[in-house]
């Protein structure tokens, strides 16, 4: 990945560049776009200017001033609400050893401390796993009441699927998934997915139309018809859009592709787009958090329809999203 940059930048002499999707792809990448004085804008990646500070990186990610613990908040934020009647005293971590879920699950710690829990299983696997089951079972041998589980999407998969063949038992999970949230993961596991509480960043609710979004997923899902990418578009999509609106209003309103201007005024005004107001702060980390803890709800098969205008996820937290209620304990729950 930094490759690709260093030829942008020093052979086809680009004025702007933005990042790729994801934390693993942004974080090598960022270096080399510091050395050559460019303003960044990365694509969902967790934190990855913590260590860096550099003034002209900016996020699109709705996880504010405090990225790694923003991420879990509201899994916690359901655990503490069920504590007592449920009785939640346990909880395992399974952790894919990748950058951004390693940093979800610092956060994780974090809250999982401020929730009074104990955890009794807390270890990484290689990213490379593909056979989940030593994992789940090592779980279940600790016999936790909640499981918590930061993972990319192949990981997701396979876990999903492990936990299904098992018999998974435990009282909530699953705490930071990656994978869910995408269209094409939905269609694969269908009811598998019930009962697993995880993040979303934005739904079709409407509470979370803004203006243009609808339209734009409109246009999005035409061109999308066949070309093997994600169908819907609800989870990538229109942050993508949305950080060429940041990056193309800056440009226009400095007349210009000089670096410090335009970081200055991202730096410095708030950007009407199509996933609603984004102000950035420190670290280029958005000012305030915005994100959505969900619960996969009524998934009765693989098709597309069962997924459209966010069916199948039902939004628990915050309040000022909130469209339903947990179903729980997740071991009670047909799959």
């Amino acid at each position: 990945m930094p490759g690709i940059y260093t030829k942008l930048l020093d052979v086809d002499k680009v004025d702007l560049v933005v990042s790729a999707y994801g934390t693993n792809v942004t974080a090598p990448a960022l270096p080399v776009v510091i050395q050559h004085n460019k303003t960044f804008i990365g694509l969902f990646a967790m934190d990855v200017n913590e260590e860096f500070r550099y003034p002209k990186y900016f996020s699109m990610l709705p996880v504010g001033p405090d990225p790694r613990a923003a991420i879990s908040e509201g899994f916690f934020e359901i655990v503490k609400a069920h504590k007592e009647k449920l009785g939640l005293k346990t909880i395992a971590l399974a952790v894919d050893d990748g950058e951004a879920t390693r940093n979800t699950a610092d956060g994780a710690r974090v809250n999982l401390k401020k929730a009074g829990l104990d955890a009794v299983y807390d270890k990484t696997y290689p990213p490379t796993t593909t056979d989940f089951t030593p994992i789940i079972r090592a779980i279940q041998a600790k016999n936790p009441d909640i499981v918590y589980l930061a993972s990319y999407p192949p990981d997701s998969v396979g876990l999903i699927r492990t936990m299904h063949e098992l018999g998974l038992n435990t009282k909530i999970c699953c705490g930071t998934m990656t994978g869910p949230q995408s269209t094409s993961i939905k269609t694969s596991l269908g009811p598998m997915l019930n009962g697993i509480i995880t993040f979303d960043f934005w739904l079709p609710a409407p509470k979370l139309r803004f203006p243009g979004v609808m339209e734009f997923l409109q246009r999005y899902q035409q061109q999308a018809a066949g070309k093997g990418v994600d169908p819907l578009g609800y989870y990538l999509a229109p942050w993508a859009y949305a950080d060429l609106q940041v990056l193309g209003k800056a440009v226009e309103e400095t007349k210009s592709v000089d670096q410090d201007k335009i970081a200055d005024y991202i730096r410095s005004h708030t950007f009407k787009t199509v996933i609603g107001d984004v102000e950035f702060g420190e670290k280029g980390e958005w000012k305030k958090a915005r994100l959505m803890t969900v619960q996969f709800q009524g998934i009765t098969s693989t098709n597309l329809d069962d997924f459209r205008d966010g069916k199948g996820e039902v939004v628990l937290w915050p309040d000022q999203y909130k469209a339903g209620d947990a179903i729980l304990p997740y071991s009670s729950i047909k799959h």
